[in-house]
Parts: C-alpha cells; sequence; structure tokens
C-alpha cells in the first residue's frame, strides 16, 4: 500500500514538472502577439499572450489621438513584446514614442517595431519622423510590399517601422515599412499553412481589385489572388461589379506556391459557392420560356446565361422563324438580353438546348384556323417566281400563288405587280404541317360561287320542266 503511494505522489510530481515545463510559445522582443484584455488597472492593462506569463501594456501607450482608451476586458489586441524578464512580458504597440539614440539602437537589434509620422517626400523615399525627434528616410522601395501608385498619398500617415540602420549618433538613420509587413506576412503564412489545406474554405477581405481578379487578405499581411475565373461561376462577369474592397468573401484555398519573388496562393470565390448545375433540374425545365445574356457567338449559334454558371446555346437553325439566318451576329449581339425557350437539358454533359425563335411564338401554329378555305385577306407581294407568285399574309407566314392560277386569272393586273405592293387575295389550301398555304385572286371566289349557283339553278330548272312535260302528256 505504501508502494502505491509512492508511485502516486512520483507520478504526480513528474506530472507537475512537466506542466512547469510547457511555457507554451516562445516569444521574444519584436514579437507581435494578439490576445485578450485580461483586466484593467489604474496605469496598466493587463493581457493574456497565451504563455504562462501574461503581459503588460502601459494605459497610456493604449490610448488613442484625443487621449481616449477604446478597449475593455475582454477585446482582443495586437501588441509587440518589447521586454521579457523574470517580472513579465512588456508590451506596447510599438517602442516608446520619445527616446535617444540608444533606444533606437536597441529597437534595430532586437527588430521592435517603431513608430513613425511620414512627413514628406524626398528625393528617392520619404522622410520619417520617429521617437518623436528624430528625422529617418524610408527608401520609397521599403515604404510598402507594393508599389506605391501615388507616393503623396501616404503623407501624414502614422505607420509602425523597423530601424534598419543608425549612424553618425542618430543623424543617419533608415527605417523600413515593408521589412515589416514581409515578416509579418511570413509568421501569418506559417501560421495559415498549419491550419489550412488545399480544398479548405477561409474567410477574407478584398483588398484590391484589378480587371484579371481581386486580391483578398485571408491573414494579417497575407493576400491571396482570386483570378477572374475562380470569382463566379458565370462567365459574364465584371470583378469591379461582383465585389467592392473591404468586403467580406469565402473563397476556397487552391494552392500555395512557393517562388523567387514570394508566395502565390491561389483562392477560388465559386467553389466556395454550390456548383449551379447540381440543381439545374430544380430551376429549369424543358418548355419555360427564361431571360437570358449572350455571352459569346460562334459561327453555329449564340451562347446565352440563363442564371449565374448556367448557359446553353441557341443554334442558329433557332433564331428566327422570320427568315434563314445565316450569321448568328446578324441577329444578336454580346451582352444583349434576350429570352429564350429551353428546349432540352443535358446535366451531365452540362449542355442545354435553348430557341429564340420558340421564345417569340411559331406564326404557323394554328395557321388553318386564321386561315380556312376561301377566306379573303390582303397580302403583300414579296416576289415573282417562273413557280407563281409569292404573297407574305403576315411575318413569318408566306403563300403561294402557282402560275398556273395566276395564267388563267381574270385579273390581268396581278403579273405587273411588284415586291412590297398590296394585293386581296383567298385561300385556296392549308397544309399546316408542310407550311404550305395555296392561294388565288380573291375574284376566283366569287367566279367559283356564281358557277356553283348557276349550275344549281340549271339543275331545277330541268327538272321542273321534265315534270310539267309529264303532266302535259298525262292530261292529253
Amino acid at each position: 500500500m505504501m508502494m502505491e503511494d509512492r508511485d502516486e505522489q512520483l507520478s504526480f510530481a513528474e506530472m507537475l514538472a512537466d506542466s512547469e515545463m510547457d511555457t507554451g510559445p516562445e516569444l521574444k522582443p519584436g514579437d507581435k502577439v494578439r490576445g485578450k484584455v485580461i483586466s484593467i488597472g489604474q496605469e496598466q492593462v493587463y493581457i493574456d499572450t497565451g504563455t504562462k506569463i501574461d503581459g503588460v501594456a502601459d494605459k497610456q501607450d493604449l490610448l488613442d489621438d484625443e487621449g481616449n482608451l477604446n478597449i475593455q476586458e475582454g477585446d482582443t489586441v495586437e501588441l509587440f513584446v518589447v521586454s521579457m524578464d523574470h517580472a513579465g512580458i512588456r508590451l506596447a504597440a510599438s517602442f516608446g514614442v520619445h527616446g535617444g539614440t540608444e533606444q533606437l539602437v536597441q529597437a534595430m537589434e532586437q527588430e521592435i517595431p517603431v513608430q513613425g509620422k511620414v512627413k514628406e517626400t524626398c528625393k528617392g523615399g520619404y522622410r520619417v519622423q520617429v521617437m518623436g525627434s528624430h528625422l529617418a528616410f524610408c527608401p520609397m522601395s521599403q515604404i510598402d510590399s507594393r508599389i506605391v501608385d501615388d507616393p503623396q498619398t501616404l503623407v501624414g500617415e502614422t505607420l509602425l517601422f523597423l530601424v534598419s540602420r543608425v549612424e553618425s549618433n542618430g543623424r543617419n538613420i533608415v527605417v523600413s515599412r515593408r521589412s515589416l509587413l514581409e515578416k509579418e506576412a511570413a509568421k501569418a503564412l506559417r501560421e495559415f499553412r498549419e491550419k489550412f489545406q488545399p480544398g479548405d474554405n477561409c474567410q477574407g477581405t478584398v483588398t484590391r481589385i484589378e480587371p484579371y481578379g481581386v486580391f483578398v487578405e485571408i491573414a494579417p499581411g497575407l493576400e491571396g489572388l482570386v483570378h477572374v475565373s475562380e470569382m463566379s461561376w458565370s462567365r459574364n462577369l465584371d470583378p469591379a461589379e461582383a465585389v467592392s474592397v473591404g468586403e467580406k468573401v469565402s473563397a476556397e484555398l487552391l494552392n500555395i506556391e512557393d517562388h523567387e519573388k514570394g508566395v502565390r496562393i491561389g483562392l477560388s470565390m465559386k467553389k466556395a459557392q454550390t456548383d449551379p448545375w447540381e440543381k439545374i433540374d430544380e430551376i429549369f425545365s424543358p418548355g419555360s420560356v427564361v431571360d437570358g445574356v449572350v455571352t459569346r457567338i460562334a459561327p453555329f449559334g449564340a451562347f446565352v446565361e440563363i442564371s449565374p454558371g448556367i448557359e446553353g446555346l441557341v443554334h442558329v437553325s433557332e433564331m428566327s422563324y422570320l427568315k434563314r439566318v445565316n450569321k448568328p451576329e446578324d441577329e444578336v449581339d454580346t451582352g444583349q438580353n434576350i429570352q429564350v425557350k429551353v428546349l432540352n437539358i443535358d446535366p451531365q454533359e452540362r449542355r442545354i438546348s435553348l430557341s429564340m425563335r420558340d421564345a417569340e411564338g411559331d406564326p404557323w401554329a394554328e395557321v388553318s384556323a386564321r386561315y380556312p378555305k376561301n377566306s379573303q385577306v390582303e397580302g403583300k407581294v414579296e416576289r415573282m417566281a417562273d413557280f407563281g407568285m409569292l404573297v407574305a399574309l403576315e411575318p413569318g407566314v408566306v403563300g403561294l400563288i402557282p402560275a398556273s392560277i395566276l395564267n388563267r386569272s381574270q385579273d390581268q393586273t396581278l403579273t405587273s405587280k411588284k415586291p412590297g405592293d398590296k394585293i386581296m387575295i383567298a385561300v385556296e389550301s392549308v397544309d399546316e404541317a408542310a407550311r404550305r398555304i395555296s392561294l388565288k385572286p380573291a375574284e376566283d371566289v366569287q367566279s367559283d360561287d356564281w358557277k356553283s349557283y348557276a349550275t344549281a339553278k340549271n339543275k331545277n330548272l330541268g327538272s321542273l320542266g321534265l315534270q310539267l312535260k309529264k303532266a302535259m302528256e298525262q292530261k292529253k
């Protein structure tokens, strides 16, 4: 029993020793710490550093330009490690606002950021005021991690810098903001790689918009590119219209590639969204008429986007009932809004067949009901041919007066009609399936009616004559 108690005591002692050795992440002066505010005292603020030892920052160092403390217990803050000793970890927003050459040298050696105000531009860079009264030089190439289009935009800004050089007792000071940004980006990249793998979704903020895509900050100082082809399932997209700077977006991590000039991170916003083809049957069905936008034109037809990421093809043969279309570009333009009818959907092949002409309506539909036999209508001469005269009854519906009927017509002026002239005609027959209408001059209808009447009259008179003859013969 005593042996068991002793083993338990040893085991407890070992665990205690192990826990004391586990001090958490290793920190050193110059490191950036992100932690929650534990408590706020009269002169100091205590922050959880993520280690066994809490950090302490002077309250005065955290005041804004108006002298207000804009943090409270539970808030998360980002500060730099200024010094470490047995008493604790000293934190600050930057190295002291006021200080001499010794503090500048210390900041340089320990890579502790200093606060500086950009005073003006000068040849090759900027003049920056650091630690109160010291003027430092920041080369143009070191003011940011990317090219600054308008150098004047940074004048008057208060930023953080790393001290690169202190010479001549503080009379020659060189600082770099780019080094600090790259240092923070490198740390952010390490942490990002530990948390995310290609295929994972992450959140970010749009920082820049270019014609070829948008840059998204996915961690402090760490940007990825969403190429325009990866912004949306839609092809018809302008990056400037799709998002705005400062907007929060979700994206899938595509890759992280190391290059000589740094790291390239590829992102995809569209892959973080649902593929619209997965629910195509719920959105569209054959026979439905929808609005769309022409995205591109090919020799055989036009591609039309009927929903973001959903494109269909209007074949050249499906563009018009009114005329034969040889060139799609004669009928539609890229970017044009049109109405189409869904003919067929093939989800496996991701193909949709569309029709412009069916969306407008087939002029031959129920044509026989509109033009019954012997009905008289006004038409317009389209052209004369060896086989007869083509007459348009309405847009898309053309009938024919055969040459044989024209030749025997009592109206001799018909053959002198020109394209565009209006004439009165009558319907001889309609073949809706074959899309054919035979026509005749309107006078022929009246002539046929008279012949029918005359024939019937002669037949009736003949019968009456026979009856009278028979009656007279019986009298005799």
